[in-house]
């Protein structure tokens, strides 16, 4: 009986791409999600951090002048 719910379950999430809350007494408690939804909200995650800390870097006085970078990149592009 709990395997019917699931499968119905995970089938739903899977067609619908969107997440199932699972809720106990009425509150959420856990969440189904499409593996590939979730490793997508991971990647977008993780490009959110590298930008705040860029964005940090940046009002830190740590960025670098367009030029330099170009040049750095090329130089290791042509190694």
């Amino acid at each position: 009986e709990v395997r019917t719910g699931i499968a119905n379950f995970i089938k739903q999430v899977h067609d619908t791409k969107r997440p199932v809350v699972i809720t106990q007494h009425g509150k959420g408690v856990a969440v189904l999600l499409d593996a590939n939804e979730y490793e997508a909200m991971q990647e977008k995650l993780e490009l959110i951090t590298d930008v705040q800390i860029s964005l940090n870097q940046l009002e830190n006085g740590q960025g670098i002048d367009h030029q330099d970078a170009k040049e750095k990149v090329l130089k290791r592009v042509r190694k």
